[in-house]
C-alpha cells in the first residue's frame, strides 16, 4: 500500500531554464528541502542532504557551490555529478544523493513524492 503524499508546490515557469535551485516541499508529512537541477532536457530532483553527515549542501539557503559542472557540499567538499548525483570526490565517494521522483503536469505544475 502506497502511503506517500506528494505535494504540488511550484510551476515550471518559476524555475530557471538552466541552473540549480532549492525549493521546499512537504513529502510524507515532512518539510524537505529539494535540490532541482534544471537543464534543457528536463529536471532532476534530490533531497538537499549530503550523504556524508546529513547536512544541507547549500552554503546559504538556495545557494550552491558548483565547480567544473559538479555540485559541491559546502560543509566538507563532497563533490557530486549533476547527471546522476553520485559522489565522485570527497568524504563520501561512491555514495549518491537521494533522488526525489517528480512529475510535471501538462500545465507545468511540478509535484514530488518519495517511494
Amino acid at each position: 500500500q502506497d502511503e506517500s503524499v506528494s505535494a504540488s508546490l511550484i510551476h515550471r515557469s518559476y524555475l530557471p531554464p538552466v541552473g540549480i535551485v532549492a525549493v521546499g516541499a512537504v513529502i510524507d508529512g515532512e518539510n524537505e528541502s529539494i535540490i532541482l537541477h534544471c537543464t534543457a532536457d528536463g529536471i532532476v530532483a534530490w533531497l538537499n542532504v549530503c550523504p556524508h553527515q546529513g547536512r544541507r549542501l547549500d552554503y546559504v539557503p538556495g545557494k550552491f557551490l558548483v565547480d567544473k559542472g559538479r555540485l559541491v557540499c559546502a560543509a566538507h567538499g563532497a563533490t557530486f555529478r549533476l547527471n546522476d548525483g553520485e559522489c565522485v570526490a570527497g568524504p563520501c565517494r561512491g555514495a549518491s544523493l537521494r533522488e526525489v521522483p517528480l512529475r510535471i503536469s501538462e500545465t507545468g505544475e511540478i509535484s514530488f513524492g518519495l517511494a
